[in-house]
């Protein structure tokens, strides 16, 4: 191959690139924006290190977040120069450590043949101890106590390093302690051990520590607004006092701080490495300049960042379409009418991206591209209906309608887990089998001798017996709450508000069904004067689209996905979907200090996934929580300038439609019977639903409201300036109607 000069390696770099890749062998934090080119910086800066002599393959340490991006970089520097890139330590975090551990095993106390334990892996060893403790998973749930080792050990924590607030964190303690030494015992590690074994070496090594730090004169790192505190702490260590460690990252794109990651450590970098100012990379090769315009302004809102601005040579391009839908169904549907327009216009399914805040909100545009016949593929994750806790929550109401439904019986009979060990299974299936008779039945015939069996019968007796007097929406609550599925994923901690979210996303598909309106034929099963044909149409709906072929590897189909997982992607069209105060930002993370930001910096990174054509769309009423929630705009939308805009929706300035909506039932506050609808929408001149404005608080939309002896009690919601509540008696003269 062709050996390029120093001078051809830097060919093509703007100004801020080349500052950068020739930076001096000295420490260097380089602020990569959205889309700058921050892969082709790390990439050339190792290989002019290289190509001047700087380093070695031997001396270069270079660090990345996923192993897709390792292999990226690899195959760049083979291209660029005719070195062996296998030499050089490139990986990421937990792949630089393992193959630290299997080169120094013996000094980590490890056996020559340790093994890793994948999620997975892990899960089934901490189930496996629990049993062994006698702990039961009412007490402390697997997944719980899995996320409290990996976190304790993601801080640089051993379990004689803790100290309990309670009895129950003591416990938690305890089983932390039981678990290493099991995995010590059975010579396995878990991801987490991986960082915290190779740290531990180093800094109790000396002699180790001291090899590594004068190996290493350079260390590189991919994505540094990512790191947590245990892998900033190994990179100093293993740095020392002379390496010039050149750490990029944005701290506008730190999105994971669930996950541990710390974007002060871009801060901590400056102060504790000695760089007086970070390296800007601000010129955008992805996005037209009025999607950078909208971007800008929104980040400038947060308080605590570095600070950068992106621009472009590319152009202004479109201004943003904005839409304010009337309820979720229309903002699908305008979703599903946009994407066969670009597609038409010659623009590839794959090349635009529907996101939004939460998966559970998938449920509604993936309906409306199904009946619309689009194509589509969730990217990094299942459809709705494959999800595991909508399975079970489905196979409940199967069991109702058809107890005799053997794999719906074996995927809930012990989930929540309610004591039916695999024993108890073993001895129903046995029975079954000898009999001829489905599990039910031998179910019910062992329940006079097995109390746990007996309770589970109860539960889905009580639930056939709700079938056939309450509606489909309230005998999906039924199931959902009776089963205790709702109550074991709030008791669980991690990723778990997700799984919540989705089961009530559930709620809101029974609440909304119409079989008439399901894009399926199924007039021959529904019969509106039986009470299970609801029941069994909303079920054979669900099959048929969890059945339906999802777009594989390289087929032409609308990604789906959230903002999370849209994290290092770029689309020419982009569907910012569901921009609503408490949806987007999320109720959840703005109850959390710093979680404002952090929701901002979502909003920028989802704007930054697009390159030609952006789109954002709220509705002004969304099914929530299995009822009617009327929502106002997101903030992120008012901080994007309106010069960048272009307002689709006739009614700008309205908050919701003028019109009270049908009233629905609300399952999770009342199952027994349909909520009643109130004798009188008015309240004392106002309406559910109406848009007000407060000479103090603001223009907001009336949520909630009640009756008084003299007028009415009110609660309306100010968006910025939050949810009040106000008499109109002492109120009225202060609140104006928005016709």
């Amino acid at each position: 191959m062709e050996i390029l000069s120093s001078a051809g390696l830097l060919a093509g770099l703007n100004s801020e690139q080349l500052a950068a890749v020739t930076w001096p062998a000295q420490p260097a934090l380089v602020l990569a924006g959205a889309g700058s080119g921050k892969t082709r910086v790390l990439t050339t800066r190792i290989a002019w290190l290289l190509q001047t002599g700087q380093a070695s393959v031997h001396s270069i340490l270079a660090v990345t977040f996923t192993n897709k991006a390792a292999k990226e970089m690899q195959l760049r520097l083979s291209a660029l120069l005719p070195v062996s890139v296998r030499a050089m330590w490139l990986g990421t975090f937990h792949g630089l450590c393992h193959r630290f551990l299997r080169l120094h095993y013996q000094e980590a106390g490890l056996p020559k043949t340790f093994q890793i334990l994948d999620i997975g892996d892990q899960l089934a060893v901490v189930k496996r101890l629990l049993k062994q403790l006698n702990i039961a998973d009412e007490v402390i749930a697997p997944r719980s106590l899995q996320g409290f080792i990996n976190a304790q050990k993601e801080n640089g924590l051993r379990a004689s390093q803790l100290t309990a607030r309670d009895p129950h964190e003591r416990l938690m303690i305890e089983c932390y302690a039981a678990y290493d030494s099991l995995c010590q015992n059975e010579g396995v590690v878990d991801f987490a051990e991986l960082m915290l074994r190779s740290y531990e070496i180093l800094q109790s090594n000396e002699v180790l520590r001291s090899h590594y730090q004068n190996r290493f004169n350079h260390v590189l790192i991919d994505e540094f607004q990512d790191t947590n505190k245990l892998q900033y702490a190994w990179l100093k260590l293993l740095a020392g006092e002379h390496a010039a460690v050149f750490a990029v990252g944005d701290d506008d794109q730190s999105i994971y701080r669930f996950r541990g990651a710390e974007v002060a450590n871009m801060t901590r970098f400056l102060h504790e490495f000695g760089v007086s100012e970070p390296i800007r990379l601000e010129q955008n090769y992805r996005s037209v300049g009025n999607i950078l315009t909208a971007a800008n302004a929104v980040i400038a809102h947060n308080a605590s960042r570095l600070g950068k601005n992106l621009r472009t040579e590319a152009g202004s391009g479109e201004k943003i379409r904005v839409l304010q839908a009337i309820n979720d169904i229309e903002e699908a549907q305008f979703v599903v009418d946009e994407v066969k327009a670009l597609h038409r216009e010659g623009l590839n399914y794959m090349q635009m991206a529907v996101l939004y805040r939460s998966n559970a909100q998938s449920r509604v545009l993936e309906q409306a591209l199904f009946r619309a016949g689009i194509p589509y593929k969730i990217y990094g994750g299942l459809r709705f209906y494959e999800r595991q806790e909508i399975k079970h929550a489905l196979a409940y109401l199967r069991l109702t309608v058809n107890p005799n439904d053997d794999n719906a019986l074996l995927r809930v009979i012990n989930v929540p887990a309610r004591g039916i060990g695999a024993r108890s299974i073993e001895n129903i299936q046995a029975a079954a089998n000898e009999t001829g008779i489905s599990l039910w039945q031998a179910a019910t015939s062992l329940a006079a001798k097995n109390s746990k069996i007996a309770a589970f019968v109860h539960l889905i007796e009580n639930l056939q017996a709700q079938a056939a007097q309450v509606s489909l929406p309230e005998l999906m609550a039924a199931a959902i709450y009776d089963s205790g599925l709702m109550e074991h994923y709030r008791t669980q901690k991690g990723e778990q508000q997700e799984r919540i979210n989705n089961l009530e996303e559930l709620l809101n598909a029974a609440v909304a069904f119409k079989p008439q309106e399901s894009g399926f034929n199924l007039e021959p099963e529904y019969d509106e004067n039986d009470p299970l044909s609801a029941v069994l149409s909303f079920l054979s709906t669900a099959s048929l689209e969890a059945g339906e072929h999802q777009a594989g590897q390289g087929e032409d189909a609308l990604q789906l996905m959230t903002v999370h997982a849209a994290k290092g992607l770029e689309f020419d069209g982009v569907f910012l979907t569901g921009l609503e105060e408490g949806l987007f930002p999320s109720e959840y993370s703005m109850a959390e200090r710093d979680g404002l930001e952090e929701e901002r910096r979502l909003m920028y990174v989802a704007i930054t996934r697009a390159r030609k054509r952006l789109y954002l769309t709220m509705a002004e009423q969304r099914l929530l929580h299995g009822q009617t929630h009327f929502a106002l705009p997101s903030r992120f939308v008012d901080e994007i300038p309106e010069a960048v805009l272009h307002y689709l929706s006739a009614h700008k300035n309205s908050l919701v439609s003028r019109q009270q909506t049908t009233q629905r039932t609300n399952p999770f506050h009342s199952r027994s019977k349909l909520a009643e609808t109130p004798a009188s929408t008015d309240f004392d001149g106002f309406q559910l639903g109406q848009n007000v404005h407060h000479e103090r608080f603001g223009t907001g939309v009336i949520i909630d409201a009640t009756h008084k002896a003299e007028g009415a009690r009110l609660t309306i919601n100010f968006g910025k300036q939050g949810i009040k509540e106000l008499d109109t008696v002492f109120a009225k003269s202060k609140l104006t109607i928005i016709s």
